[in-house]
């Protein structure tokens, strides 16, 4: 939800205000998202959010963009290697029910992202910010000695174990390092992902496209090692983006972390190593921190881990929920942006993850299926996607259109699109519906990524974050299984999907709020 700058007063000291040491805190707004934890914590946070606004935005915050965008672009890249190896792999071990390996990398996203999510808060972010990269690299190497298909899936699940906690460990600790004027930038980092598919593509073209099966022959494993370099090197990319963050970049672990842990001389010193990085200074006190332990009711700091994952589960409790459907707009506001995540969640899988093994089942039947062609036009494809990432961040300024008209005219175009392709009579003019399907769909997700946090209150950000994520992810293990039963060598997925998506589409002009050129509450 949203107000005008205007009409959004000053915040004024009140039994919500703290003085600490030199560092005077006020309980504002933008605080709100620590709000129903022990008032220990949320007063030390208070006191480390002001700290870091004062050092401002600098060397070290820009360095961590630069490494934490390799978590985006993880998060974006492996769902990608997995629908390019699928029609190799489906072809090399005759495999009757292709969308199981999506299936068991989306079940690894999903197990990925409840372990890392609540486990940065118990055993750090550092070692979560390490490990999944890590995770993932290693693991993607492996898959590649795979005897069978079910030896694949096992290993592409681990691998999503990995990729799934890159963007909750990510963006904790890109949030907690970054000062508040600065947080735009937590979008910014989305054109990391565009690239990321790309990037895919282009390596995959000549490996896929030269060193692969040609589709309807018999597929022996000598023949079709095209698959099984490109696992090597995307698991090798992986693995030079965990040596930088590891050997090249020194992460510091989160001064929130370790205030939550009772840790407060640790906090403290971070605070000043990154000033110190940054070429500034600060003022903060260890005393400042100790100050926010008697707040005059005999509060004191709960820092254990039971403490911890009771601050995580704090964001999803049922207050938080009520207070998302606490009014009839709010409710209705509320519904439909998780309505549309998860009509996305189901469709953008049930097609994205598909379209190589679409290209070549399709492509064969025009007369034109070989790997080469394949793996060219899934390239040009995403190409076509970092565009519509860019035009995505200027339209939603544009006046008359916004966050909401333009959510809802790409998601509508990108379902128009994909029904589009149903109708190819070649391989160029399918070539020609699916760039305009990536042009579009990567203008949705640019948008949808920045409306959602922007309509909920701030102080219940956390939950509906989640509420949307969750929806999200659930109705993607859903693709798969509906993928199978459908049959991909017919229309009927096709369709399925680009009706999610008109709906999806339609469903966001429902929505009560507009973001644009206001202030998120």
């Amino acid at each position: 939800m949203a107000e005008n700058d205007k009409s959004r007063p000053e915040p004024k000291p009140s039994e919500d205000t703290y003085r600490t040491g030199e560092v005077k805190v006020v309980g504002t707004d933008e605080d709100a998202a620590i709000d129903g934890v022990d008032p220990v914590y949320a007063a030390k946070a208070r006191v480390l959010n002001r700290a870091i606004q004062d050092i401002g935005m600098g060397r070290y915050q820009w360095q961590l963009f630069v490494v934490i965008g390799f978590g985006w672009a993880q998060d974006n890249l492996w769902p990608i290697v997995t629908s390019l190896i699928l029609t190799p792999v489906t072809n090399e071990f005759s495999v009757s029910r292709p969308p199981l390996l999506t299936l068991a990398q989306n079940i690894g996203l999903l197990a990925g992202a409840i372990f890392w999510g609540f486990g940065c808060d118990i055993f750090g972010r550092k070692w979560g910010f390490n490990l999944t990269i890590g995770i993932t690299a290693v693991f993607g190497m492996v898959a590649a000695s795979s005897p069978n298909f079910a030896v694949v899936g096992v290993f592409i699940s681990l691998t999503g174990s990995g990729v799934g906690g890159n963007l909750p460990v990510d963006s904790a600790i890109f949030l907690e390092f970054l000062p508040r004027s600065h947080q735009y930038l937590l979008t910014v980092l989305s054109i990391y992902w565009a690239f990321a598919q790309l990037l895919a593509t282009l390596i995959a073209w000549p490996l896929l496209g030269n060193l692969t099966c040609q589709q309807d022959t018999v597929c022996t494993r000598s023949e079709n090692m095209g698959w099984r370099y490109f696992m090597i090197t995307m698991g090798g990319i992986a693995l030079i983006m965990f040596i930088i963050r590891f050997v090249f970049f020194s992460i510091y672990e989160s001064p929130k972390y370790y205030m939550g842990k009772g840790r407060d001389e640790d906090a403290v010193r971070i605070v000043h190593e990154v000033a110190r990085r940054n070429g500034r200074t600060s003022n903060l006190t260890i005393d400042d921190l100790k100050a926010c332990e008697s707040l005059g009711d005999g509060s004191t700091a709960h820092t254990d881990a039971a403490a911890a994952i009771k601050r995580k589960l704090e964001k999803i409790n049922l207050t938080h929920i009520r207070s998302l459907f606490a009014s009839r707009k709010l409710m209705m506001s509320t519904s439909l942006i998780i309505t549309v995540w998860a009509f996305i969640g189901l469709a953008f899988p049930l097609y994205n993850a598909f379209i190589p093994y679409t290209l070549a089942i399709k492509g064969a039947e025009l007369g034109d299926g070989s790997t080469y062609i394949t793996y060219r036009n899934s390239c040009i494809i995403a190409v076509l996607g970092v565009p519509g990432a860019v035009l995505g961040g200027i339209l939603v300024e544009v006046k008359y259109m916004g966050r909401k008209g333009t959510l809802a005219a790409a998601t509508v175009l990108t379902g128009i699109f994909i029904y589009g392709s149903t109708t190819a009579k070649s391989s160029n003019t399918l070539l020609a519906w699916n760039c305009m399907y990536s042009f579009f769909s990567n203008v949705m997700y640019a948008v949808l990524y920045a409306f959602t946090p922007e309509i909920f209150p701030t102080k219940d950000r956390g939950t509906g974050n989640a509420l949307t994520a969750t929806a999200n992810r659930v109705f993607g293990i859903m693709a798969p299984i509906i993928a199978m039963f459908a049959n991909l060598k017919t229309a009927a997925p096709v369709y399925t999907s680009g009706a999610l998506f008109l709906v999806a589409g339609l469903t966001t002009l429902l929505i009560p709020y507009e973001s644009r050129g206001k202030a998120a509450l």
